[in-house]
């Protein structure tokens, strides 16, 4: 028998709604609602690339193709991408066709460093005017700036209390710490202090990381099958304490800028908690808002 592609989905969506029923019989009067064709569409693409149907980087179906497999319009399709494009888990190029959003693209990677050199412009034109197109970074890169890694230790242990409540684990899991320093010019900007869940990262240690070359987040897409699509982010001054100002090449007690992130993979499962330790006498964070 020839199932819809639509029909599974719909049933697990009925599923749902049934399973809620005893709370829908308190609120008395209330409907069930269901989400619009485009949603519908927009789930099962997620689908294929939570599963790896399309990997990082590859290029997934047309819209015409998706349209025949899925049965619906290609109005309906295209409005899904807009939406999966808008949260940047897929990229459209002009002419070349729609792909699965990479962490090896320079354009992926300015969502998540926000340190910028004083010296560059300000604003909506800044963007514009430093943000290359394509291709890949070879460091830890933002616009006009390139920053290369130099990884202080890496090793696995068990998760304090508030490393396991902010990556969802039990306390006493196992997690992997990476301490890295962040320079440019030979000089300390950042001191980044990475907490993992260890069931996801086996096999990460120091050499792997010293043979990497390239940014973090490419090596845990790659290597590991981990794709940051989201975190929420955290600012705080601090003082340097005596490991961070040894570390930071500053004196202690200097004024440096805390910046703590939750990053998360599909369906918001929190995979990192990194704490980034910023000297900002000739940096500052940037964040545009629209």
């Amino acid at each position: 028998m020839d199932v819809h592609p639509l029909s599974c989905l719909n049933a697990a969506m009925n599923e749902s709604l049934r399973g809620g029923a005893g709370a829908a019989e308190a609120g008395a009067g209330d409907a069930p609602t269901f989400a619009p064709l485009y949603r519908q569409i927009r789930a099962l693409l997620l689908r294929g690339l939570q599963t790896g149907e399309w990997k990082p980087g590859e290029a997934i179906p047309s819209e015409t193709e998706l349209a025949a497999r899925y049965r619906v319009s290609q109005g309906t399709v295209r409005k899904a991408i807009d939406e999966l494009a808008a949260e940047h888990l897929l990229v459209r190029r002009q002419g070349r066709g729609t792909f699965v959003a990479s962490h090896r693209e320079v354009r992926t990677q300015f969502r998540f460093l926000r340190l910028r050199p004083d010296e560059s412009p300000f604003g909506a034109a800044a963007s514009a005017a430093t943000e290359p197109e394509s291709g890949e970074a070879r460091g830890e890169s933002g616009p006009g700036l390139v920053m290369t890694s130099r990884v202080l230790e890496c090793r696995r242990l068990r998760a304090p209390g508030e490393v396991a409540r902010a990556l969802g684990l039990r306390p006493g899991e196992a997690v992997v710490l990476i301490r890295r320093l962040l320079e440019t010019e030979a000089r300390p900007v950042v001191l980044d202090e990475i907490w993992l869940p260890g069931a996801r990262f086996r096999g990460l240690n120091v050499e792997r990381l010293d043979a990497w070359h390239g940014p973090l987040y490419a090596l845990f897409e790659t290597e590991f099958g981990i794709r940051m699509i989201g975190a929420a982010e955290r600012l705080k001054a601090v003082a340097a304490d005596r490991a961070h100002a040894r570390a930071l090449r500053v004196a202690e007690g200097s004024p440096l800028l805390l910046v703590e992130r939750v990053s998360w993979t599909y369906e918001e499962q929190p995979v990192e908690l990194r704490r980034g330790y910023c000297v900002t006498e000739h940096h500052h964070y940037f964040n545009r808002l629209s």
